[in-house]
């Protein structure tokens, strides 16, 4: 038996604000856009390859304390690249607003940047083995 993560939970102010940010800003594809009923809709954005992101409208004063900080203030996602200029270069052009310079480590090419809700990413060309 394989198995994998199917998504991950985002949780956001508004469906249509974020998926335009994800697929805007972010290149992703919308997914699904399933209505549910009562307002709630089953939602998936992602890029072209690894777990999608369920976007989940924030029910009630805990969830909506969680928008922009689900991890704490620390950087809670992590977008792998093929080319790190290149989308580095796009997302800056579409407004994305990154934290550092880009930098060199071990590990890759990498820069923490903000989503629209001030969640921290990792944008990361990882390093090729040699």
């Amino acid at each position: 038996m394989k198995r994998a993560i199917g998504a991950v939970t985002f949780v956001v102010r508004d469906y249509d604000e974020a998926i335009a940010w994800f697929t805007g800003a972010l290149g992703f594809q919308l997914i699904a856009d399933t209505p549910l009923g009562d307002g709630k809709r089953w939602v998936l954005v992602g890029p072209e390859t690894g777990s999608p992101l369920l976007l989940a409208k924030a029910d009630g004063a805990g969830q909506t304390a969680a928008i922009g900080a689900q991890t704490g203030g620390r950087v809670a996602f992590f977008l792998h690249s093929d080319d790190f200029a290149r989308d580095h270069q796009r997302m800056l052009a579409a407004g994305v607003r990154f934290r550092e310079q880009p930098r060199h480590e071990p590990y890759g090419a990498v820069a923490v940047f903000e989503d629209l809700y001030g969640n921290l990413w990792d944008l990361i060309e990882p390093a090729v083995d040699t």
